[in-house]
């Protein structure tokens, strides 16, 4: 009676943590369609949106329901979106690599992946967003491919994998900037270089819907493998040895990671840190068992973007800073704090 008593007590503390996520992630969507150069009373937002719904006929002046619609409510779901993917990818490359520093922006993945998106924006290679997001894939792979052969026979140090992805992504970040100076006009390189910062300023609903469908697909795949995560945990041998396919499991959420990556940096750009911070924070919360962890770092992860970019907004007059110097001042001292944990002891 004890157990299954303790196993109700905490399906009923995720339930509470789950609720007030949720609940913390509608408030900051809904200030986040509110602030801007042009504010908008929490009011009028909620009106402009069931009015889109057709819910209410209420009268609303047509910018700003344009603006509502159009413009912010979208970036901020967008925002949530790349928030939870890029946690879940931390938190799928945590376990798969046993190692607490792993994730996209660290281990070169996203660097992988602008590589490939810039290829086809600059260099014209295929067209039309499909294309885009293809390039950014093949980017994505190709880094996983280039930190496995490196880190393959490394020493049996706990962080040769982080160093071979931080060769990667300067690697790939080389190749990035050579593409866009030689090949690029100057407005171009402009742009381009504000985007691999990570901008949500040209999203809309089209990218949304993508998204949403790249995301939820990805969250059920994860989840429907969360005890073989739970297993990776242990180690390659002794997941094997618990009847788990370690080959074919290991490539699928790879795959995952690397769809869900390329997808999010297609989009708006290489955000680092975020799947490092969230999955860390969410297993506090809820331990690290994945059927639990997985959708908590999915909420949070959401919850931190769209702050993320309120922040970006208005931190400076007139200006939006790129979304990936917010989450960076976050993360940075993040990593250093692990570092240090993990460092040997004397």
């Amino acid at each position: 009676m004890t157990a299954k008593a303790d196993r109700q007590g905490e399906a009923g503390r995720l339930a509470l943590v789950l609720f007030l996520s949720l609940l913390v992630l509608i408030l900051a969507v809904a200030a986040a369609t509110a602030i801007g150069d042009y504010s908008i009373a929490l009011g009028t937002v909620f009106l402009a949106v069931t009015n889109e719904l057709g819910l209410t006929g209420a009268d609303v002046a047509p910018i700003e329901q344009s603006v509502v619609w159009n413009l912010r409510l979208s970036r901020a779901l967008v925002a949530a979106l790349a928030g939870a993917g890029l946690a879940i990818c931390g938190a799928i490359l945590q376990a798969l690599l046993r190692n607490p520093l792993a994730e996209p922006f660290v281990l070169g993945v996203s660097a992988g992946a602008s590589t490939g998106a810039v290829c086809v924006i600059v260099l014209g290679i295929g067209a039309g967003s499909l294309s885009l997001s293809l390039g950014a894939f093949a980017g994505a792979f190709a880094a996983f491919a280039l930190v496995a052969l490196l880190s393959n026979g490394a020493t049996s140090g706990p962080n040769h994998t982080i160093l071979a992805g931080v060769a990667a992504s300067q690697l790939f970040n080389a190749l990035t900037s050579y593409i866009v100076t030689t090949s690029g006009n100057a407005q171009q390189a402009r742009d381009v270089m504000f985007w691999l910062l990570g901008s949500f300023g040209g999203v809309r609903w089209p990218d949304f819907q993508l998204l949403l469908l790249v995301v939820l697909l990805s969250l059920t795949i994860c989840i429907l493998m969360g005890r073989a995560l739970d297993a990776f945990t242990f180690g390659d041998e002794d997941a094997a040895a618990l009847g788990v396919p370690v080959g074919r499991i290991r490539l699928v959420l790879f795959g995952v990671t690397a769809l869900l990556t390329a997808t999010i940096v297609s989009m708006v750009g290489a955000i680092g840190f975020v799947g490092l911070v969230v999955p860390h924070a969410a297993r506090y919360v809820v331990g690290p068992l994945h059927l639990r962890l997985l959708p908590a770092c999915a909420v949070v992860g959401a919850v931190f973007m769209v702050i993320a970019d309120i922040v970006s907004r208005v931190v400076a007059a007139q200006q939006t800073v790129p979304i990936g110097v917010v989450t960076a001042l976050v993360g940075v001292p993040f990593f250093a704090i692990i570092l240090y944990r993990a460092r040997p002891q004397a």
